[in-house]
């Protein structure tokens, strides 16, 4: 579905912009590509450029405790990368015009289908014109984003050892001692076999991906009881590295996945509250911090508290 509308802050008599995706769901580290369909309006207009901005909705509730950072209590817009598509032309009176593009996704961007339905993550593709020193952010598109196929071996993995599905979000904030480079996470909420039900009420999942390999992060929760510092519970995270192709040797990822659970529950056990630990399945330790070494041509992060509707809105029109 594409979303058009007239570019109010440019006047009545501006330009409309279109922004068409090509068909099917993208994968984080690959290629995004469409078009950018202008239109003139009733008189020439000096276009300054063109750019996509691509928004996710995310939610910033302060965790009360651990490894997660987060932000205030609430919900907002965020935007994670950008790429001009279009620099500085002239636009005539009626003139319509197409504006092709390609751009790289960022390896973390996180995957709004698991398990072959939407969980509820929203993320967009949304398009700035700016004309003679006004900018415009009107047209807003839905993104898809497929995991990739480790994610999805993983998945899969939990899927075969009894694992259920409880809820997906993305949470503002970072995970500290990983490589993670976005200003959110993707959590996956996942509800435990028998065999661990009485060991941990759930577990939440979190891919980092980079070029080279895959971060894996498991947070064992376990609501109530009694724990060593008195509160009524404790979380234990833990995270492994795995090559995008998957486990070497004689180990398959049902076996690899299984054997980072039992590792997860029998380290919170042992150690409490707060244990955390980190472990590589053949990829070293340098390949994620070489990654996030270069965080800094990450697009400024920007938090825009009232969201409202994310695709019926207007969510930054006009913004600078």
């Amino acid at each position: 579905m594409v979303f058009k509308r007239l570019l109010g802050s440019l006047g009545v008599d501006g330009p409309t912009v279109d922004t068409v995706l090509d068909p099917g769901a993208a994968r984080p580290g690959g290629t995004l590509s469409g078009r950018v369909r202008l239109v003139g309006g009733t008189r020439d207009h000096d276009v300054e450029h063109v750019a996509l901005e691509l928004v996710a909705r995310v939610e910033t509730e302060h965790p009360e405790h651990g490894e997660r950072e987060g932000g205030g209590d609430g919900e907002g817009v965020v935007v994670f990368d950008r790429h001009t598509v279009g620099q500085a032309f002239r636009l005539a009176a009626g003139e319509e015009t197409s504006l092709p593009f390609a751009v790289e996704l960022p390896w973390e961007t996180p995957a709004t289908e698991l398990y072959g339905r939407p969980p509820g993550i929203v993320l967009g593709v949304r398009t700035e014109l700016a004309v003679a020193g006004a900018r415009d952010k009107g047209d807003l598109d839905p993104l898809t984003v497929a995991p990739l196929p480790a994610q999805e071996a993983v998945l899969e993995a939990l899927g075969g050892l009894g694992f259920g599905f409880r809820s997906a979000d993305l949470q503002y904030g970072r995970i500290g001692g990983t490589g993670q480079r976005l200003p959110f996470h993707q959590e996956i909420e996942l509800t435990p076999p028998p065999r661990y039900a009485h060991q941990v009420d759930e577990i939440e999942l979190t891919f980092l991906a980079v070029p080279g390999a895959l971060e894996v992060v498991l947070e064992a929760d376990k609501r109530g009881g009694p724990s060593s510092d008195g509160r009524g519970g404790h979380d234990a995270l833990s995270r492994f590295t795995v090559p995008h192709e998957g486990p070497a040797g004689p180990h398959d990822w049902s076996a690899l996945v299984d054997g980072w659970i039992q590792e997860l529950v029998e380290h919170r056990a042992s150690y409490g509250s707060h244990a955390v630990y980190g472990h590589e399945s053949g990829v070293g330790a340098a390949v994620l911090a070489g990654a996030a070494g270069v965080a800094g041509a990450m697009v400024a992060t920007e938090v825009v508290d009232e969201a409202g509707d994310f695709f019926g809105g207007d969510s930054g029109d006009g913004e600078d």
